[in-house]
């Protein structure tokens, strides 16, 4: 076990996992030293997220349950002395290569998009930020499946590129991020385009998105679920999961990209919400800066919201109704009681509200796919304590909470089922995770 699988396992990483990426950096030097790069100065662990409750709640202010999965990029930085950005996918082959300078173009498809975007916004926002790196990348998470890797990979390249350019000691930094959760809603910004504080607001890479996954990435604990609430990021409570339990990971093999083709059905829920949050606004002459503030602005504000949405006209192509049902049940409801439900360790009624969740994502938001409608009620059938889909859906995962010591013999049955089913899609795959923890700096390795 070498200096980087000891650190990850020290940091709550189960040991296999810790030694798996241990290689996965290993490989990185190995690769990079016969490239002709110089020995890296920074290296990252930045993982991928669980979202055990929190569909589409985060971009309204809603609430979330998350924890971070043992996949993830592992990350090493090397600086240059020009201003040349270089990323170097070490696994596939793929580069993206490009200036650091204010006029960097991001490209419409693929993962180049997202450290383009992070370092055009750098430029942007910390404006002395010029020295290039070679940052060399290689990941076991999979892509387009609902554990955030394009979130992993804009955190994995700002923490690169920070590094580099020592952000964290400049004034715009000081002045507007004083914490991880500032980090990962800035972050989330940087996504979606928004400004955050005086750190204006630059193209981001299309969606309309919150900052959920940033959170979990950042801020989350090893063998714990944390609750969060959104707009503005407010960490909420802490709840230890049992060390006998363990998550069982279907991906399913339909891709759930925010870019290209998915782009447009993401953004179709979020802007239903912003459809809400404005006839609400206009209605009642208020301001409220997101759904979850209006909801809580009064006791009868959540029935008074019902009675405008039955009235008012709207351009919305969704029905408002079903989005305002979902979110309320989802982050006022549900997630409440459910983190209750994990404390108390009330294994069936967590498994019962979960499913609730599960109900309302494929009757009211209608983002479901035949795929992982099938593995969330298969997994039940085959015993999980809870199953959900996760992430922002239109295909992806769904995870499964599961006795850690039959962790094997589930995933087996659970997989023929699939397999049985449904012709093998490319790309999907089964495993167990450990709640993992956070993006974390680790000792270089010389």
């Amino acid at each position: 076990m070498n200096r980087y699988a000891e650190a990850l396992q020290q940091a709550g990483m189960s040991t296999i996992e810790a030694e798996n990426k241990g290689r996965l950096f290993d490989q990185l030097q190995r690769q990079g030293k016969d490239l002709g790069i110089a020995a890296a100065q920074h290296a990252f662990f930045v993982p991928g997220r669980i979202e055990v409750l929190g569909k589409h709640t985060d971009y309204a202010g809603g609430r979330s349950l998350l924890c971070c999965v043992e996949r993830g990029f592992c990350v090493l930085v090397s600086p240059r002395r020009d201003r040349r950005l270089r990323f170097l996918d070490m696994i596939s082959g793929e580069r993206s290569e490009f200036q650091f300078e204010t006029n960097i173009e991001a490209p419409q498809r693929g993962w180049a998009a997202y450290p383009a975007t992070v370092a055009r916004r750098i430029v942007a926002n910390f404006p002395n930020s010029r020295t290039g790196a070679d940052v060399l990348l290689a990941s076991d998470l999979p892509r387009a499946s609902g554990m955030s890797s394009s979130s992993a990979l804009v955190v994995a390249s700002f923490l690169a590129l920070a590094a580099v350019n020592g952000l964290a000691g400049t004034d715009p930094y000081q002045g507007n991020i004083q914490s991880k959760e500032d980090l990962a809603t800035y972050l989330g910004c940087v996504e979606n385009g928004s400004t955050f504080r005086e750190l204006i607001g630059d193209r981001g890479v299309g969606t309309f998105g919150g900052s959920e996954d940033q959170t979990a990435i950042l801020c989350c604990e090893p063998g714990k679920i944390s609750q969060f609430s959104f707009s503005p990021t407010r960490f909420e409570r802490s709840l230890e999961l049992p060390k006998d339990l363990t998550f069982a990971i279907a991906v399913s093999g339909v891709a759930a990209d925010k870019t290209g083709s998915a782009l447009a059905k993401y953004n179709r829920l979020a802007l239903a919400t912003r459809s809400i949050l404005e006839i609400w606004n206009r209605e009642t002459g208020r301001n409220d800066s997101s759904l979850a503030a209006a909801v809580a602005s009064s006791k009868n504000a959540e029935s008074e919201l019902r009675k405008l949405l039955n009235s008012s006209p709207t351009n919305s192509d969704f029905p408002l109704l079903d989005r305002f049902e979902q979110f309320v049940s989802e982050s006022c409801s549900i997630i409440p009681q459910a983190a209750d439900a994990l404390a108390a360790q009330d294994w069936r009624r967590f498994g019962d509200l979960v499913d609730q969740s599960e109900q309302y994502a494929e009757q009211l938001l209608k983002n479901q796919t035949t795929e992982t409608v099938f593995l969330a009620r298969t997994a039940r059938q085959h015993g999980a304590l809870a199953a959900s889909v996760f992430g922002a859906g239109f295909g992806g995962s769904v995870w499964a909470l599961i006795e850690a010591e039959r962790a094997g013999e589930f995933l087996g049955r659970w997989s023929r089922a699939y397999r049985s089913q449904f012709a093998t899609p490319r790309g999907s795959m089964f495993f167990k995770s450990r709640a993992a923890p956070a993006a974390s700096a680790l000792p270089i390795t010389r």
